[in-house]
């Protein structure tokens, strides 16, 4: 799988060790920054990662930031990207089985080393249940082709266990 990777200065020391531990799951691992504990903005890193999942570039990605909620928000804003930050493994096996999220955000202020790396192995292994969640994901899908003419494909059945 591949799996694109942002984060801010809050989480660039976080992303080191989370890159690791997707290469040595076997993932591909596209990092688009920060690169150092600089002060930055996240919209300038967690964008254009969320931008390589909404054009099938990449099937997933992690963001992190100090809260989880900053990336969460801009992520949510693009086409085909179902956001959701998780505090722990039950959230992170929720949000892939009932709403396919196919973006994981992390509070790397508030989530020790441990507790993200367990989230994150969760997540990569935690398929779509489909069922009567993929009625819920098409409502938003036909929203999404209201909101993007043109939309093309449809992406919320691509990543199903």
């Amino acid at each position: 799988m591949i799996i694109a990777i942002a984060c801010d200065h809050r989480g660039f020391l976080v992303k080191q060790n989370i890159v690791a531990q997707i290469r040595d799951q076997g993932h591909t691992c596209t990092d688009f920054g920060t690169d150092s504990a600089k002060p930055c903005d996240y919209p300038d890193f967690g964008l254009p990662a969320c931008q390589a999942v909404s054009q099938g570039q990449a099937e997933r990605a992690i963001l992190l930031d100090g809260s989880g909620i900053g990336m969460s928000i801009i992520a949510n804003k693009l086409p085909r990207i179902r956001a959701a930050v998780c505090h722990d493994e039950l959230t992170a096996q929720i949000s892939r089985q009932h709403n396919d999220a196919n973006v994981l955000c992390l509070a790397a202020d508030y989530l020790g080393a441990e507790l993200i790396r367990r989230i994150i192995n969760v997540w990569l292994a935690t398929g779509f249940e489909s069922g009567r969640h993929t009625r819920r994901l098409e409502k938003i899908n036909d929203f999404e082709r209201k909101l993007f003419p043109g939309l093309a494909g449809d992406p919320i059945l691509r990543d199903q266990a």
